[in-house]
Parts: C-alpha cells; sequence; structure tokens
C-alpha cells in the first residue's frame, strides 16, 4: 500500500492538493439534465471530479421492499419502480461521460453490486467508490479488485475488524479510505473527525473525509485535521424531492468551500519554523537586540 495514489492524473496523499468530490450519487432524479446542471456547479466551484452512484435494482432492493408503494414526483409507484426511475442506463451514461470531457473535469460512480461494476467498466472510469454499505460485501470488493483501478472505500457504520477486512482483501489496489458517518444527516456529535488521523496510523494510505452533515465548518475542519481529499453531497436546492438532498450541499455552498478549502491547505505550510521575508522589516522595527 502506498502513501499516495494517482486519479486520472492528480496525486491524492499528504503534501498534495485537496481533491475534491462532488457525489451528485442519485440527486439527478433520473434526469440527465438535472445532472449537467450539477456538473457545471462543481466545475465552476473547482472540483476536482463528480460521483454518481450505479444499482442493478433487482439485486439492491430487498425483495420485502420492492412493492411497497410510494409517493413520488411521478405518481405513486412501488420502491422497485421508483428505483428504475432514477437509475441511469447506458445511453444516459455516455451524455454524461461526453459531457463531463468536455467540461474537463473526472467522473466516476460508486457501484453496488458486480453487474453494476461490470456495466462501468465500459467507461473506464478513473476510479470507484465503494459506499459504506457494500463495505462487508466481500464478493463485491473483490469484483473491484479485478479492474485494477484505484478504490475509495468509505467506512461508515463500519467497526475496524470490519475495515481490517475489506482492507485486506483490497491491499493489493491503490486504495484510498474515507472517514465518514452515515446519518443523513450527521450531527457534528458523531462525525468523529479523528478517526481521518487514526485511519492514517492504522493503514498507511491516503485517507480523506465524506462528510453527510449540513453546514460547511467540519468539513473544512477535516482538511485541517489531514483529509487528504473531501467528498460532499451536491444538489441544485436542498428542498428537492429525494433521501439526499438535505444533507446535501448547493451550488453557492460549494463555491465557499472549495475556496476556503484552497486557503486552508495554503495556511497549514508545512510545520518546518522559519521567519519570512515579510518578517524582516517587522524585526528591524520592533525587535531589541540582545
Amino acid at each position: 500500500m502506498t502513501k499516495s495514489v494517482e486519479v486520472a492524473g492528480k496525486t491524492i496523499g499528504e503534501g498534495h492538493p485537496v481533491y475534491i468530490i462532488g457525489e451528485i450519487g442519485i440527486n439527478h432524479n433520473g434526469d440527465v439534465e438535472v445532472a449537467k446542471k450539477l456538473i457545471d456547479a462543481a466545475v465552476l466551484a473547482g472540483c476536482d471530479a463528480v460521483k454518481f452512484q450505479k444499482r442493478t435494482p433487482e439485486l439492491c432492493v430487498p425483495q420485502h421492499q420492492r412493492n411497497v408503494m410510494r409517493e413520488t414526483p411521478w405518481g405513486t409507484m412501488s420502491y422497485l419502480d421508483y428505483r428504475h426511475k432514477v437509475e441511469f442506463g447506458e445511453a444516459e451514461y455516455r451524455v454524461i461521460e461526453e459531457y463531463c470531457k468536455n467540461k474537463n473535469i473526472t467522473w466516476f460512480a460508486s457501484c453496488w453490486d458486480t453487474p453494476s461494476v461490470e456495466f462501468m467498466e465500459q467507461f473506464e472510469p478513473a476510479c470507484y467508490k465503494i459506499a459504506s454499505a457494500a463495505l462487508t460485501d466481500h464478493d463485491l470488493l473483490m469484483a473491484h479488485r479485478k479492474t485494477g483501478r484505484p478504490i475509495i472505500i468509505s467506512t461508515g457504520m463500519s467497526t475496524l475488524n470490519e475495515i481490517d477486512l475489506a482492507i485486506d482483501l483490497l491491499k493489493e489496489s491503490p486504495l484510498l479510505i474515507a472517514h465518514c458517518t452515515s446519518s443523513y444527516p450527521c450531527p457534528p456529535h458523531e462525525l468523529n473527525l479523528r478517526m481521518i488521523q487514526t485511519l492514517k496510523d492504522r493503514y498507511g494510505v491516503p485517507v480523506g473525509y465524506s462528510g453527510h452533515e449540513v453546514g460547511l465548518q467540519t468539513t473544512m475542519a477535516a482538511v485541517a485535521l489531514g483529509a487528504c481529499f473531501v467528498e460532499r453531497h451536491i444538489t441544485l436546492d436542498r428542498a428537492m424531492w429525494g433521501s439526499d438532498h438535505a444533507a446535501s450541499v448547493e451550488p453557492w455552498g460549494l463555491m465557499r468551500l472549495v475556496r476556503d478549502i484552497r486557503v486552508i491547505e495554503r495556511g497549514l505550510g508545512d510545520g518546518v519554523k522559519k521567519v519570512y521575508d515579510s518578517e524582516l522589516p517587522i524585526i528591524a522595527r520592533l525587535r531589541k537586540s540582545a
């Protein structure tokens, strides 16, 4: 395992700029035009990448939930039909691939089942993200490992033992770890940002932060505590219909987040004490000789 990982020509790790991911997930609500607007927001803010989610509904929706009726913007439908409604297929991802290429932004996805990994391979993604919910699905982890691509694993709702097992399975892959708490939205007292350093010390790979909180302050704090990459859900409007919008960041908030992360990483410095040229006139004016 290595201290840094390259994703689409950018190095993620200590001493490199924080890699910022705008998670679109399913906040496009099944609409490619909404997805394009979210990509535009990520580009305008200065994100390095956007991330989607890919599922095979028949594999990911439990049998007892499939026929549960749900009120949606498209009318009342079964939960399985709803999952199909918000799922992009090849045609939509071809549009996304071309759009991101034209906008010069990297895109990739979290795959929730093995057929979804096989589906995504046709697009040769820069990396994959394994969602917290899938961390203990060892068959899925092996399917990701076989691709040979960089893998980000998210660690929400996981014990250290479960993380150890996942890391052991993926140790031959270019690997990154995201500290995460899987509450939507997550209250500040459950964020436990000091886990970023714990994960760094334990595994020796680039560690980042995947946040689901309301607000921006604690995501910025994650950077100050050493996160090499940051992921936040993004939305056009937090009041939009859907499960993830309330814990997402709107375009103007995303712009502030990226701006402030860049200021923070410049302000952190290298930890080596020095006297700066800008201080020399102050020394001459205020210091007394010994």
